[in-house]
């Protein structure tokens, strides 16, 4: 097997393997990647069993050959060398690159790729196109909110379903939960709701194009992905996800308004002095005036408070302030709107005017 590939276009692709490859063991074949080099184009698989990548380059292929290599090792040895064109050579288990511009030479053994793990192939299984700006959206205004508590593992992803024409986002790790739902899903026939982990929407998160449309299929177990000439798929969650219709507060009485910059800014200035272990802090809501206080412990409080729309009894509510400090990165709009019925009922934070998405928080005890 011998090809010539170009230093820059490889290392981009590798760093994609990096990130789905799990074990750095040199030893473990799921510690290599796959490459294949046929018909002037080099193939590249990686997999952690769970979350499979592939992608395809330009080569120059001189002998064709499949092998695997620690991955680790081949992006170390990339990033020591200028860019430009590099030749990879292999006879038997041993592999040799090195760049026709230098006279440096490495040699590292390759593993057979008798034992790489089989990619599923998805070629009866129905893709449906997606805008790929709206889809990053919906997945940034959910995937924080996932739970890490593994003995809750069905709320270790986030939960896709297609309503009539409408695609639902769900995050929740049971005390707070995001919610968005975007018409794109006209003239898509059916397909199963699914738990999908975070690890495959923060790849592509970085991955996916700002424009354009991206093709995407589920089955009962799995999620795959296509766009430009990359293909990913990932193992979906087996379980039930909870009926997060229940927490979705029907009517809420009480709101208030006000403006996100000011929230932002007062809950960094009150978190310098927040408890770590319980994060609480105060909302004290009065006509005109939002309080955000602070704990009392041994470091001392802080207090702050900011102007509001509010007309109603002053009420103090008791809340995590990471749950309501995260989703203000992705709410898009200058107001923030807070509805509530009581001080231990949910809350629910939404950007003003009203969008496609919002934020549902669990008070603490106070």
């Amino acid at each position: 097997m011998k090809f010539i590939f170009d230093r820059d276009e490889m290392i981009k692709e590798i760093a994609i393997a990096q990130e789905i490859i799990a074990i750095k063991n040199a030893l473990s074949i799921l510690s290599n990647v796959l490459l294949t080099a046929e018909n002037d184009t080099l193939t590249i698989r990686a997999t952690d069993t769970k979350v499979s990548f592939q992608t395809k380059i330009p080569v120059n292929v001189e002998e064709e050959g499949t092998t695997t290599i620690f991955c680790d090792k081949f992006m170390s040895i990339l990033n020591s060398l200028p860019s430009g064109e590099i030749e990879f050579e292999q006879n038997d288990i041993k592999v040799i690159i090195k760049p026709l511009m230098k006279k440096v030479k490495f040699q590292i053994k390759s593993m057979s790729s008798d034992s790489f793990p089989v990619f599923n192939t998805t070629e009866d299984i129905p893709f449906f196109e997606f805008p790929a700006d709206e889809f990053k959206e919906m997945v940034a205004q959910t995937v924080f909110a996932v739970s890490n508590d593994e003995t809750r593992f069905f709320m270790n992803g986030v939960f896709f379903e297609k309503k009539e024409d409408s695609l639902n986002l769900v995050a929740t790790d049971g005390r707070r939960l995001a919610f968005i739902s975007k018409n794109l899903c006209e003239g898509i026939d059916s397909f199963p709701s699914a738990i999908v982990p975070p690890k495959i929407l923060s790849i592509l998160m970085k991955r996916l194009p700002s424009e354009g449309l991206f093709s995407m299929a589920i089955t009962e177990k799995n999620i795959y992905l296509k766009f430009g000439s990359y293909e990913f798929s990932s193992v979906l969650i087996d379980g039930q996800f909870p009926n997060y219709t229940r927490v979705i507060p029907s009517h809420q009485e009480f709101y208030f308004e006000i403006d996100k910059k000011d929230l932002t800014e007062a809950l960094k200035r009150v978190a310098l002095l927040v408890e770590q272990k319980s994060r609480r802090i105060y909302f004290k809501i009065s006509p005109g005036v939002l309080s955000i206080t602070s704990q009392e412990s041994e470091m001392g409080a802080a207090d702050e408070e900011i102007p509001c729309e509010y007309s109603g009894d002053d009420v103090s509510i008791a809340l995590n302030y990471v749950y309501v400090e995260e989703p203000m990165k992705y709410i898009h709009a200058e107001r923030i709107r807070i509805e509530f019925t009581e001080p231990m009922r949910a809350i629910t934070v939404k950007p003003v005017p009203e969008s496609d998405y919002f934020h549902i928080i669990m008070p603490m005890q106070g």
